[in-house]
């Protein structure tokens, strides 16, 4: 709902960062700071990590049955980062957006690009850098369970990831954890009101015209 009470359509933002970001800690900031948004649970075929959970996390799929999906048509987007496939599953955030809740996205550049094409009018991006590459690299290392070959892989994909920053909408350079939750926030915050996003203003106005 707008402040005005009139309906209103819900909001895709998108949250995409390079590995050791620190988009999720920053998407579970937003989530527990913001009731009208949700989180899209995405569709993977990596193995559940400890704690994960079937349902709450992802949709933990067969590589098989996430083909079978994409040709069904039943993902908004999908893409494959380090070997795995990962994907949207469509008709969760279609009801969502029409029901007026916006909806949460921590997906790649891939991702990304294909939610926008797909839903142009609906999608706000914002992609977070790291302050340096050398804090990038303590964050992950920092992590505690990536054996060395995996940190190094994730370091390139680091690199390829950032190429793409010029795709996105919004930019915030995650040096300070509390500034660039309030940056996350202040640009949902800005999608909400948006014209296009609020069908209800054209009869408001006329209203407020004929008193």
């Amino acid at each position: 709902m707008s402040a005005a009470g009139g309906p209103r359509r819900g909001v895709c933002l998108v949250l995409a960062a390079a590995p050791g970001g620190g988009k999720t800690s920053i998407s579970r900031a937003l989530l527990g700071s913001e009731p009208a948004l949700s989180l899209s649970i995405s569709a993977t075929t990596r193995a559940p990590r400890p704690g994960e959970q079937e349902g709450v996390h992802y949709f933990f799929r067969t590589p098989e049955h996430f083909a079978a999906g994409v040709a069904a048509g039943e993902f908004l987007e999908h893409a494959t980062f380090l070997g795995r496939s990962y994907g949207t599953p469509r008709a969760p955030v279609e009801a969502a957006l029409a029901a007026g809740q916006d909806v949460l996205f921590d997906i790649e550049w891939q991702g990304h690009r294909l939610l926008k094409a797909a839903m142009p009018e609906d999608v706000v991006g914002i992609f977070l850098l790291p302050p340096s590459l050398a804090e990038l690299e303590r964050r992950l290392r920092g992590r505690g369970q990536d054996p060395e070959p995996e940190i190094a892989r994730r370091l390139e994909a680091a690199r390829t990831e950032m190429q793409h920053w010029d795709e996105f909408d919004h930019v915030l350079v995650n040096a300070d954890f509390d500034a660039t939750v309030a940056a996350a926030r202040a640009v949902l915050h800005a999608a909400r009101t948006r014209r296009t996003r609020q069908p209800w203003l054209a009869g408001f106005v006329a209203g407020l015209l004929r008193g």
